[in-house]
């Protein structure tokens, strides 16, 4: 496909936006996400509640996006389903700050992963056409660079924030500002993708998901099953001494600056080598259980580090693989249906490890890496089907 200047230029305008609407909003979402482990745990919560709530989160929100991928692809209210989904986080994450309980608390998480889920697919199916301009791994590659940008920063903020205070329940009220902030730039890119230099919308014809989608998903799946959720290892920080309350949000700060570092290499590389390069980063995320769970001090900053690059992996290649094998008018669908499969085993994998952690640590490491083993197999075994398909659309 040959792309004019005009439309690179536009596409990398549209990218760089989306990119800073998500910076803010990881800025909230993970600055919330670094410190609500512990902070369920002041709150009265166990380590299987914790992995519980995590995972139930996922899983909610992945369901919604089952249906909110088909609505965007129905309706083609792109834009207004992705607004909806950061005004609620406008209200919710603040909103962490005024609980009592954790169950209260546990709704509102399950409530912010419900925003990500209706703006998800279709944020991903706008942002998908302006990187079929410039190599679908660059151009995500580049927009999760921005976004774990903003997932150092929040971080950074709760650390600070809960050092002064001693406390993590405040500091979630901060987080009202980047909130906002991500709600504005999004009205800013919508203003640069109707610009001038946009090109018209192209409507593929109509296009039942192929097999190899499937197998991509199940493959997803059993990789999300074996991947551990931060806040449990956070919880398993402060439980064991591992870490101050303060230091966790930097350690978490640390793990998504490795995130975005890792995601816009690997995107590069994705556009070249395709999905093995997913393989390897699997291959170094499985290591972050041995090392947070059976570690010291030392062992937990390598598992963090660790768990950052398998999330800049996923980052680079999960979201390009389904935009190289599916057109354009069933992406909203599709990234609802891998979504939504993705979240529901997260939640089976986070709930089981939590359990595990109560009973045996060792079970649960087991579990983790032997699930990523797996995963790491299916993809490698999918980089020539994947090929195929993408050369076939």
């Amino acid at each position: 496909m040959t792309v004019s200047k005009q439309e690179r230029t536009w596409a990398i305008r549209v990218i760089l936006c989306f990119g800073l609407v998500s910076l803010f909003a990881d800025m909230t979402y993970e600055g919330a996400h670094s410190i609500v482990g512990p902070y369920l745990k002041d709150l009265g919560a166990t380590a299987g509640e914790v992995g519980i709530i995590a995972g139930l989160g996922e899983m909610v929100a992945a369901s919604l996006r089952l249906f909110s991928g088909r609505f965007a692809d129905r309706t083609r209210a792109y834009w207004g389903i992705s607004i909806t989904g950061y005004a609620l986080n406008l209200i919710v994450v603040p909103a962490m700050a005024f609980v009592g309980n954790w169950q209260t608390a546990a709704l509102l998480v399950v409530a912010e992963r419900t925003g990500k889920a209706l703006r998800g697919p279709a944020r991903d199916v706008l942002l998908s056409e302006a990187t079929g301009k410039v190599g679908h791994g660059f151009g995500f590659g580049v927009h999760a660079a921005m976004d774990q940008t903003g997932a150092v920063i929040g971080p950074l903020m709760m650390a600070w924030a809960v050092a002064k205070a001693n406390h993590f329940g405040p500091a979630f009220v901060r987080l009202g500002f980047p909130a906002g902030a991500a709600l504005f730039a999004l009205i800013l890119a919508r203003f640069v993708y109707q610009g001038k230099g946009a090109p018209a919308p192209k409507i593929a014809p109509q296009q039942v998901l192929p097999k190899v989608f499937w197998l991509y998903v199940a493959a997803a799946g059993v990789l999300a099953c074996g991947f551990v959720d931060f806040p449990l290892l956070a919880y398993h920080f402060q439980k064991t001494s591992l870490a101050k309350p303060a230091v966790i949000p930097l350690l978490y700060a640390g793990a998504m600056a490795m995130n975005g570092i890792t995601a816009l290499v690997l995107g590069k590389m994705y556009d070249r080598f395709g999905i093995v390069i997913l393989s390897f980063g699997i291959l170094v995320s499985l290591l972050a259980l041995p090392l947070g769970f059976l570690g010291g001090p030392i062992g937990a900053v390598a598992s963090v580090a660790c768990w950052g690059v398998g999330l800049g992996a996923q980052d680079a290649s999960l979201r390009s693989g389904i935009a190289q094998v599916v057109s354009m008018n069933k992406r909203g669908g599709a990234f609802g249906a891998f979504n939504g499969i993705y979240g529901v085993a997260w939640f089976v994998g986070s709930a089981t490890m939590g359990l595990l952690y109560d009973h045996s640590v060792v079970s649960l490491v087991v579990f983790g890496v032997l699930m990523q083993v797996v995963a790491a197999g299916m993809f490698f075994w999918l980089r020539r089907p994947l090929a195929a398909a993408a050369a076939a659309q």
